[in-house]
This record gives structure tokens, C-alpha cells and sequence, in this order.
């Protein structure tokens, strides 16, 4: 089998699993799990970055941007303009252009506000930003987003941090069935089977932060997402068997004795 990378703009991931860096008890252990699930990109949360105390650590102090891609994100944005303040302060920061658009509507579910969502992934592919925009399972609002210049789809599977799984599979098939681009779902994995049913669905990655941070053990359950998401893929790429409505014997008919 040939190596089966995820591209996403200039990038070329050997994993198809993201990995987000909050809600860990440490850097430390924050850095453990990324490591434990041989995830190439981790989000970050720009808004939550510590510029200002230099006696705090930070996170580039456990995990090298060298060795590792950030993926800036909007996180905790509920409005546009400060979801576009945000990327532009990446930018200037670390000079990234690959970022990770949320833009939210509502704080008890975290559900996505479409609207503000499509209008700022056009300002920003026209200010030469890779957006990977974090949307909801409307297969005609992820056609928008696409149409509109996004580098990747990220349908939500159920809300941020709700742990529920993939309740709407049909519409996640339907958003990567019509896309063009990479379909990352993003937001309600809970456990490993969740992840493997993600990327048997087709989905071309999984982002996940919370189903880790807040396991018993996280780093445990870093690496099951880790087997989760290879076996999902390799299961999607080996084709399941056709579904039937009876029973099939699997021992041959022939010579019985």
C-alpha cells in the first residue's frame, strides 16, 4: 500500500488525526498525548496564548513549531470581526496562513453561526489566508464554504466538547461525497469507535480534543485515537462487503460430506 498522505494546503500529514492542545492539566502532558498520537498538526487557540508574562510557560516550550504544525484557531470568537483580528494577529505573529476558522453562534452549544462564518472565510482566502472552516453538517452550507475558497471542511459531528459521536451520519457522507477538498470532522468525538466511524464514513481526518484531554488516562487514549483513525481509513480504502437482508454461510457448500 502507498503512502496514504492528507494534503491540506502545502501541507503533507502523515496522520489524518489533529490533535487541539487545550483542556490538558499541563503542557507537559499536553505534550505527552500529541506525542502519543503521531498527530503532524495541533490546533491552537490564538486567544488563549500567554504573549504578555514571560515567568508562565508557554506552549512552544513543550512542543518545537519546528517539528510539529500549528494550526491557529479562533476559538471562544462569536462575531467576525473578532474572529478576522485574530488570523491577522497569527499572521503577524508567527506568519501563519493556514488557520482554522470558528466562528460561533450561540455559547451554550457552540454551534457555528453560519452566516458570519461564510462571510468571513471570503474576506479571508481573499487576503490570502488557507482556511479550514469549522461548520455545521448542512451539506449545502459546507458547498458555500468550499465555493467560497476553504482549503478544508470541518462539519461538526455533535457539539464541542458533548463527547455524543456521529448521530448524523448521512450528512456527514453528504458533505464529503460533494466536496472537493478535505472533510475533517471536527467536534463531538467522544471515544475511539467514534473516530474509525468518522473515517469510515470517508472522511479524510478527524479533529480531536477533549475526548483525550478529559480520559482517564490521555495519553491511553491518545494513542487509541491513533489506531482508531488508521483502522477507520484502512477499513474505508479495503471497501466493506455488501449489505444483505439474509444469511450467508460462510463455509463452501461443495464436498460436504
Amino acid at each position: 500500500m502507498k503512502k496514504d498522505f492528507l494534503k491540506i494546503g502545502k501541507y503533507k500529514l502523515r496522520s489524518r488525526l489533529i490533535v487541539g492542545t487545550g483542556k490538558y492539566k499541563s503542557f507537559k502532558e499536553t505534550a505527552k498525548a500529541i506525542k502519543a498520537s503521531g498527530a503532524d498538526m495541533v490546533t491552537v487557540a490564538v486567544r488563549r496564548v500567554n504573549i504578555l508574562d514571560k515567568k508562565k510557560p508557554i506552549l512552544m516550550d513543550y512542543l518545537d513549531p519546528k517539528k510539529i504544525i500549528y494550526l491557529p484557531n479562533t476559538a471562544g470568537c462569536f462575531n467576525s470581526e473578532d474572529a478576522l483580528r485574530t488570523l491577522r494577529l497569527a499572521r503577524e505573529m508567527g506568519g501563519w496562513k493556514l488557520v482554522k476558522l470558528e466562528v460561533l453562534g450561540d455559547k451554550k452549544t457552540l454551534y457555528p453561526n453560519m452566516i458570519e462564518t461564510l462571510n468571513s472565510t471570503k474576506v479571508l482566502v481573499k487576503e490570502g489566508f488557507q482556511v479550514m472552516v469549522y461548520c455545521s453538517d448542512d451539506p449545502i452550507m459546507a458547498k458555500k464554504l468550499e465555493d467560497a475558497g476553504a482549503s478544508a471542511i470541518m462539519p461538526l459531528a455533535s457539539p464541542i466538547g458533548s463527547g455524543r459521536g456521529i448521530p448524523n451520519k448521512l450528512n456527514i457522507s453528504l458533505i464529503k461525497n460533494n466536496s472537493k477538498v478535505p472533510v475533517i470532522v471536527d467536534a463531538g468525538i467522544g471515544t475511539a469507535s467514534d473516530a474509525s466511524i468518522a473515517m469510515e464514513l470517508g472522511c479524510d481526518g478527524v479533529l480531536i480534543n477533549t475526548a483525550i484531554a478529559k480520559a482517564r488516562n490521555p495519553i491511553l487514549m491518545a494513542e487509541s485515537m491513533k489506531n482508531a483513525v488508521v483502522a477507520g481509513r484502512k477499513s474505508y480504502l479495503a471497501g466493506r462487503m455488501v449489505l444483505q437482508n439474509y444469511g450467508s454461510a460462510s463455509s463452501p457448500k461443495k464436498g460436504l460430506i
